[in-house]
């Protein structure tokens, strides 16, 4: 039963989400700290769990992909990149969302493609196409790359909770589902993009502007590129390190039996509590904590190493041979882009998602009664509630991990979840995410635009179609191999 104090607390959690998403960067994670303090000791809610496993993988990623770019790992691979874009510069509007994509499935981050953003930019501009056109379906692709990469907080989140309630489930498995339908629906958006607005030289705002000798220097007058660099081989060492990181986990993923394994101690699944006394019982999990071993009640068995403690060991291990092999300083890779955007996104998920569970875990009686109906006749329902929360929350890892559990409660279909998978980017709804503004000043032609009313940005359009398609695609493929 829906009460006045449950919906009060929901306008405590929305409201502290939405105050730290205008505040952006570590606000929303130390925000939610402040919604989180009201529900447990205004309300005495009692507290969730914050999700430490995903925390400490984000904090493994980030490290060796700071490590890399400080090596120059990152800059190779964006000039392999530019290459390519300025090799067929009629075909941007396709290639730039590969590149943008690819990119962020490698290091497990969007905000490695700051550095192409210019490049994209650049390239149109000089073969007279409309920057709008590649560079808001490029950002786009940015993100939506993170629930296809082996190493993002998004996959790594939705094996281990998917294992944890029934559905046995690897990462390459989620890759093979994620990653084609989200190509698909990134070609769906980039076609949708190929005509879009009117071409540069029919384009009375942008003709006015030009006329302009300033104006035109402005925006003829940058020659973004990375072309003129050149690469130290500790560069490329570095790069072939993290490819090789990568690969080890996606190997083990596949071919778990390889892994070691450990005796552990298990509750025993519909076993009787002990009784010691007329009013005290003790139940198998607590005699687990206690490494007890009782016949019926706990039981010993193999457990190999979760894949989580293996991409920690893997990811750590590569940025030590960076450091070592390819004179990547450490301090220049506290530094960068990459590793402060993954630090941001460790207190978000912690903040966030320890606010969600909080909330959630004490009322998941109630949320059950609410929505089961609905998810039982039209599970896919699920996808509106992750998008819906994506747009509160500018993280796919932080909607991952506080809202999977929930779904999985309600009695919904792990295949469905995976289906859906693509729902959790939402953000750009409102556009107000580090890599969609950066786009925005990027595009000296200024035909990639926020919009006077704030939702006719550049980025709608794209992201909606691309979201959708995807969706659709993932849950077909999902209903097809599950």
């Amino acid at each position: 039963m829906v009460t006045f104090t449950m919906i009060l607390q929901l306008c405590i959690v929305l409201g502290a989400l939405w105050v730290g998403s205008r505040y952006g960067s570590l606000a929303l994670g130390a925000i939610s700290g402040i919604g989180l303090a009201i529900l447990v000791f205004g309300f005495g809610l009692k507290p969730g769990t914050p999700p430490t496993d995903v925390i400490y993988i984000i904090i493994a990623a980030v490290t060796c992909a700071g490590i890399m770019q400080a090596s120059g790992g990152m800059d190779w691979l964006i000039q392999i990149a530019e290459k390519l874009l300025r090799k067929h510069p009629d075909r941007i509007t396709f290639l730039a969302p590969l590149c943008t994509f690819f990119l962020t499935v490698l290091v497990g981050t969007g905000h490695v493609v700051y550095t192409l953003m210019p490049i994209i930019c650049d390239i149109a501009l000089k073969k007279g196409i409309r920057p709008e056109r590649p560079c808001g379906v490029a950002s786009i692709a940015s993100q939506v790359g993170i629930t296809c990469s082996p190493i993002a907080a998004a996959v790594v989140a939705f094996v281990s909770i998917s294992n944890t309630n029934g559905f046995d489930i690897t990462i390459p498995q989620v890759l093979m589902i994620s990653i084609p339908a989200c190509i698909c629906g990134l070609m769906a958006a980039a076609a949708a993009s190929y005509r879009r607005g009117l071409d540069l030289d029919k384009d009375p705002v942008f003709q006015k502007k030009i006329k302009d000798p300033e104006q035109y220097k402005y925006i003829y007058g940058s020659n973004a590129t990375t072309l003129d660099m050149e690469i130290p081989k500790e560069a490329k060492r570095a790069v072939f390190i993290f490819l090789g990181a990568l690969a080890v986990i996606v190997f083990f993923a596949i071919f778990q039996e390889a892994l070691p394994s450990y005796k552990t101690l298990r509750a025993v699944h519909d076993a009787n509590a002990l009784y010691i006394s007329k009013d005290m019982a003790v139940t198998g999990d607590q005699l687990v904590k206690a490494n007890v071993y009782l016949k019926g009640t706990t039981e010993w068995y193999n457990k190999t190493l979760p894949m989580n403690i293996v991409i920690q060991i893997v990811m750590i291990s590569a940025a030590a041979l960076m450091i070592i092999l390819c004179k990547a300083a450490p301090k220049k890779a506290v530094a960068g882009p990459v590793w402060q955007s993954g630090m941001v996104a460790v207190v978000a998920i912690y903040g966030i998602a320890w606010l969600a569970d909080t909330y959630f875990s004490n009322y998941m009686g109630e949320m059950k009664t609410m929505l089961a109906g609905v998810v039982a006749q039209y599970p896919w329902s699920i996808a509106l509630v992750f998008f819906l929360v994506s747009v509160l929350i500018n993280s796919q890892g932080a909607v991952v991990v506080a809202m999977l559990p929930l779904a999985y409660s309600l009695g919904i279909a792990g295949p469905v979840l995976l289906g859906v998978l693509p729902s959790v980017y939402g953000y750009f709804f409102i556009p107000n995410y580090p890599s969609d503004i950066a786009t925005v000043n990027f595009d000296r032609s200024g035909t990639t635009v926020i919009g006077k009313y704030l939702l006719n940005h550049s980025f709608m359009m794209p992201g909606l179609i691309c979201v959708i398609t995807s969706t659709i695609v993932a849950y077909i493929l999902s209903m097809i191999i599950y």
